[in-house]
């Protein structure tokens, strides 16, 4: 698993770590191996980008439609890295011509084996880039005045540019009141309400975007995927992934929809799309026959498995991700 920092790569420098000249635009975004596959009579490209430390199994079920392969590999590590030279190189810039040292903290409640390998990558990012990282490291019975007390204090630190409260908190906190105490400005994840208001709305920016779906938009552009006028379907609708991911679709002009759980025919729907974005919690859920000739398909289902989890080509090959 590589971490890696994204931002708007059209900005200038100062303006992609500190929007407004205050807060910093940082985030940490895994990218596992990312695999394109052509085959007739089916074309698939499958850019599968997950962020766990844990084992995991695609969405995107086996296929037993190919019968001739042609693969190419679309190497997000590569992209990954070419990114955090990037930042590195910005901050490195920044700092020369105006001594600040964007910094970055993390809330932790709890003892989530999951939830401490992702705070640990995210320092590791921060570390590689250049990037000062702070931590808060609560138990899992912490109150929320407790994590809303330290919360107001990176809020009035100077120092510290952006906020990210790791998810899932324990189930006695009431997660919308302790996000919605995280300074607009200071919201790396992107997960308070103005700040999804502002990408909701036309004319308007954000001043930061989810990860994930900023990880899957940044991956498509890298790979030259043409996304205005397509068909493009999101699959899941949850607010961390499948919302921000149809709105930035819809920014970037593509035509949505969106299949969740009560959607009826989603086969039918996902077969007119040019771009998927599979943002399910169920295994193998996208068929083969859902998905058209060229289609591209973004993976960023995870479920944890007893093995390696792999992308299976049925009678021609087992590529594992």
């Amino acid at each position: 698993m590589l971490s890696s920092v994204l931002s708007d790569c059209s900005s200038p420098a100062t303006a992609r770590i500190f929007p407004f000249q205050r807060s910093v635009r940082s985030r940490e975004s895994q990218f596992q191996r990312s695999v394109s596959i052509a085959w007739k009579p089916l074309r698939l490209n499958v850019i599968r980008s997950t962020a766990s430390p844990h084992r995991s199994t695609s969405a995107v079920a086996p296929v037993a439609m190919a019968t001739e392969t042609s693969a190419k590999v679309i190497d997000g590590k590569s992209v990954a890295k070419q990114i955090k030279d990037e930042i590195a190189g910005e901050i490195v810039r920044m700092k020369d011509e105006t001594g600040i040292v964007p910094g970055l903290a993390v809330i932790l409640v709890g003892c989530r084996k999951d939830s401490q390998t992702y705070v640990r990558n995210k320092k590791k990012a921060c570390e590689a880039v250049g990037i000062k990282s702070y931590e808060a490291n609560l138990p899992e019975d912490s109150t929320e005045e407790d994590v809303l007390k330290h919360i107001a204090r990176f809020n009035d630190n100077p120092s510290v540019h952006a906020i990210l409260v790791q998810l899932p908190l324990p189930r006695h906190m009431n997660e919308e009141k302790i996000l919605n105490a995280v300074s607009i400005e200071k919201d790396v994840d992107g997960f308070h309400p103005l700040n999804i208001g502002r990408l909701a709305m036309q004319g308007r920016k954000p001043l930061f975007v989810p990860c994930t779906p900023k990880g899957c938009m940044e991956l498509l552009h890298r790979c030259g995927v043409e996304i205005k006028g397509k068909r493009a379907v999101v699959i899941g609708r949850s607010n961390i992934v499948g919302m921000p991911a149809a709105l930035l679709l819809q920014k970037a002009n593509a035509t949505i929809s969106m299949v969740h759980s009560s959607t009826k025919n989603p086969e039918e729907i996902t077969r007119q799309a040019d771009i998927i974005i599979s943002a399910a919690g169920v295994a193998n859920l996208v068929r083969g026959s859902w998905i058209k000739p060229g289609a591209v398909v973004i993976d960023v289902g995870i479920n944890p498995v007893d093995v390696r989890g792999s992308l299976y080509i049925r009678s021609y090959a087992k590529i594992t991700v």
